[in-house]
């Protein structure tokens, strides 16, 4: 709805001057115009007239004359917004404008034959959305040659795991860089697939039926898909939205995967703890000492909005009858911002993977705090050659609350009572388990996912 005086402000974070930087979307965010949504129906309509021309639908002059004349023309999305508000999509009217421009009725009049609104504008957005992935996809592959290279570098980088907040037992900071790193290879795995399955060409015609789309309707969508580099599901997907669903839910995996690496990292630098600092951190206005991990914080706010978008689509797929414009309208609504909330969080995550520093001395720090508590497990296991496991558990327990009453650090009460204990029990680098060779196969599977 257009409101009067308030022209400068944005009611998107993303189209934003004031936010654009905090939420910057890179080229993903040039597909989601006003601009780039008719020049992408307009290629749709020029490639279904050239392939009706040459099936002998329409006159192959027609075609190609429409068809080089969509490549031409440029038609201002301004000028079609009284249209679009009386019909309710922008396809009519954008239909008549490239008519006219054309300037060729004898051509002209073959334009947009047989088709309805919805498959142009679904076709459309389909485009766009394959462009979207392949951003997305470059995206990652960038993040995981940053993860890559850091988790070789810090595979053996010892630092306390933490479960529910709490410091738990021994990992390595290359470890933690792998847990974030291995969905995202999982996500580029599932992308052809994805894409197969999702990228659909839209030629159906007014009720699905393709009933002026003539015999040929068949022949017509196939070779449109062909033409448009777009797969043809071999029936109409005009009340069926689950081609969008799916394109949303990897969006969302991938997003809520940076939000565990956003949240993980506020932690990291939280005052007491400073395990990580951040290249490029944002000041306070009042408190010169801060460094707030404001990409971190965007990824975890991002998060929480696909959340509420992802539930909005959800609604939005369920279209009564044949054609729903409430539902269809919704989904125009949601899912440009489900696309740009997740090309902001992989903005946001090749910039921090490019400028996150590890701490090693706190994390070694934080491994001897705690008077040696971290260490309960190991020697758990340790009693349990001397013990049955359940009484070494029980001793274990005992040791950690004397440890408590006392403030006397766990490995010298447990050497005191078990001088037999193996040499190097209470040394963090032998119990970090697999968490090192896990980073260095995660680094190997990173790198040839980056350069894929």
């Amino acid at each position: 709805c257009a409101t009067r005086g308030i022209s400068e402000m944005a009611a998107s974070v993303f189209a934003s001057p004031l936010y654009g930087q905090l939420f910057a979307t890179g080229e993903t965010g040039r597909l989601f115009t006003d601009s780039a949504e008719v020049r992408a129906m307009l290629l749709v309509e020029g490639a279904l007239a050239k392939v009706q021309g040459t099936l002998g639908v329409i006159p192959e002059i027609s075609g190609a004359a429409i068809h080089r004349a969509s490549l031409e023309v440029a038609i201002d999305p301004g000028a079609l917004g009284v249209a679009t508000g009386q019909n309710g999509v922008p396809v009519p009217g954008l239909v008549a404008a490239f008519r006219t421009a054309m300037e060729a009725p004898e051509h002209a009049q073959y334009a947009h034959w047989g088709a309805t609104s919805q498959d142009i504008a679904d076709t459309a957005l389909m485009l766009r959305l394959r462009q979207a992935l392949t951003l997305a996809e470059a995206d990652i592959r960038t993040l995981l040659g940053a993860l890559a290279q850091a988790a070789e570098d810090h595979a053996a980088t010892p630092m306390p795991a933490r479960t529910y907040g709490q410091v738990a037992t021994p990992t390595s900071w290359g470890a933690v860089l792998a847990q974030w790193g291995t969905p995202l290879i999982a996500a580029l795995d599932d992308l052809p697939a994805l894409r197969d399955a999702s990228l659909w060409v839209s030629l159906s015609g007014a009720a699905g039926t393709s009933s002026a789309l003539g015999p040929k309707a068949a022949e017509t969508r196939a070779d449109l898909a062909k033409a448009l580099g777009l797969n043809d599901p071999g029936h109409s997907w005009h009340t069926d939205r689950s081609p969008v669903l799916r394109i949303a839910d990897w969006m969302a995996r991938v997003t809520a995967t940076l939000a565990a690496m956003g949240d993980t990292l506020v932690g990291l630098t939280m005052s007491g703890i400073g395990e990580v600092t951040l290249s490029g951190a944002g000041g306070s206005s009042t408190m010169p000492q801060k460094q707030n991990p404001v990409g971190p914080s965007t990824l975890v706010a991002l998060n929480i909005q696909m959340a509420g978008l992802r539930a909005s689509l959800q609604a939005a797929a369920a279209h009564q009858h044949q054609r729903d414009g409430a539902a269809w309208f919704a989904e125009w609504m949601v899912l440009p911002q489900v696309v740009l909330t997740n090309a902001c969080a992989l903005h946001h995550a090749k910039t921090l993977a490019q400028g996150i520093n590890p701490v090693p001395a706190r994390m070694h720090a934080a491994l001897e705090d705690g008077l040696g508590l971290i260490h309960a497990e190991a020697l758990s296991f340790a009693l349990a050659d001397q013990m049955p496991r359940p009484e070494a558990q029980a001793a274990t327990k005992a040791l950690c609350k004397e440890v408590m009453d006392t403030q006397t650090p766990l490995p010298d009460l447990a050497l005191r009572q078990y001088p037999d204990l193996p040499q190097g029990l209470f040394d963090a680098a032998t119990q970090m388990g697999t968490a090192a060779s896990d980073a260095r196969t995660f680094a190997s599977r990173a790198r040839s996912a980056a350069t894929a």
